[in-house]
């Protein structure tokens, strides 16, 4: 039995097909390119239990990855994250099933470890040697560290105010790292001019296909964990929209396999109202969204002002019958502590991002009082270390305490 079932590239957009076995970044046409596999073959071979009793990681949905060679495989033990039910923070919600898909417990510390764990090794099975790619922290941090790994040399350039955390990670990493006095987006154009320049593999988001299956087994293990009987809505912090895009992906994908029934879930894109393209395409019912000028957010992960797969993005969420909603900035961070001081979890901002649209929506009737809901958490709060700011009392050393 092959070790995956990858049959081939192709463009949604105009349906060209390239080889998984070969170098390819975006289409032709400028698309990105999405990842197939033998579907209707791997039905025959492969089964639910045969993966539930594989090693508690990504991997053990390799059949559905696209490394070929096992001997590839860059991996820090990656995957299988918590689903965690959160009763009291439900219970003010009025949310009876809230659930956490808590991504903070994963190696680099956040969701992108996932794409950078598969993304790195097909580079690795490609013959990539230097990649690079713009980021606003946690990518980066990722790529760098899972590159090392591969003994792939990256170089990466994110916004001067990305978190400090990350950045020591890439320099700890002994990646190349350059800030920018801008967004992601003027790094990106560094970044390709750099790479016309130099030859170098992009890694920038969706311009090569393999971020998102990485990202995808977040949907994998969400279906696994729930015995493969799927949640009604699944609320995602949207950036890029790699998640989104590779959670409805894996659903899809399952579907057609057969291992689940029914409609899929509801898929929220959740952005925050200081940089809301996605939200403003979907209220206008349009299929891409236009460049969000000035935008700005303490949740750094989704200050994207243009996604290059937006148009995905907004077909997974019609496609689904879900939604695209901007929270408001300045309560992003009340809602991160109310999650840590109801169920003691101290989560990154995006991922509050996602409790705060729950919140709303179940506010305005969206979300009903029984479904089942599953906000993600991206990453761990302990990255971003000035987002919560604290007045702490300070003794002397024959000080005591007072009581309240």
């Amino acid at each position: 039995m092959p070790f995956s079932y990858v049959s081939h590239l192709y463009c949604p957009k105009c349906r060209k097909e390239y080889s998984p076995k070969e170098k390819h970044q975006l289409c032709e046409c400028g698309s990105p390119l999405l990842v197939a596999y033998d579907l209707e073959r791997l039905k025959d071979n492969l089964s639910p239990k045969d993966v539930q009793s594989r090693e508690p990681n990504l991997w053990r949905y390799h059949e559905l990855l696209p490394v070929e060679n096992p001997e590839n495989v860059v991996s820090l033990g990656e995957g299988m994250t918590p689903l965690i039910k959160m009763p009291k923070l439900g219970k003010e919600m009025d949310i009876q099933n809230l659930y956490m898909k808590d991504e903070g417990i994963i190696p680099t510390g956040s969701f992108k470890a996932r794409g950078a764990a598969v993304g790195v090794s097909k580079a690795k099975e490609l013959g990539v040697e230097q990649l690079a790619m713009p980021t606003n922290g946690n990518a980066g941090a990722a790529w760098s560290l899972y590159s090392s790994r591969a003994d792939i040399k990256a170089t990466v350039v994110m916004p001067k105010d990305a978190p400090v955390i990350t950045r020591k990670e890439c320099a700890v990493a002994g990646a190349d790292l350059y800030l920018v006095d801008g967004l992601i987006s003027d790094a990106g154009k560094i970044v390709g001019e750099a790479i016309k320049a130099w030859g170098l593999y992009d890694a920038s988001t969706l311009k090569e296909p393999y971020r998102i299956e990485g990202k995808k087994t977040m949907g994998l293990e969400l279906a696994e964990q729930f015995s493969w009987n799927l949640p009604d809505v699944i609320l995602y912090p949207t950036g890029g929209g790699v998640g989104l895009i590779g959670i409805y992906k894996a659903l899809s994908e399952l579907k057609e396999l057969g291992w689940i029934k029914g409609d899929l879930p509801r898929l929220v894109a959740v952005q925050a109202e200081n940089c809301a393209p996605i939200v403003k395409a979907w209220n206008e019912r349009k299929q891409e969204s236009e460049f969000w000028p000035d935008s700005s957010t303490i949740a750094f992960g989704i200050n994207v002002p243009k996604a290059l797969g937006d148009f995905l993005v907004l077909e997974a969420v019609y496609n689904t019958n879900g939604c695209a909603i901007a929270v408001d900035e300045d309560k992003i961070v009340e809602e991160q502590e109310k999650v840590a001081q109801l169920e003691g979890s101290f989560i990154c901002p995006e991922g509050a991002a996602t409790f705060l649209a729950a919140r709303r929506l179940r506010e305005e009737g969206w979300i009903e009082e029984n479904e089942t809901v599953v906000a993600l958490n991206t990453g761990l709060g302990v990255k971003y270390p000035n987002t919560v700011d604290i007045e702490v009392p300070i003794l002397e050393r024959n000080g005591s305490l007072t009581t309240k």
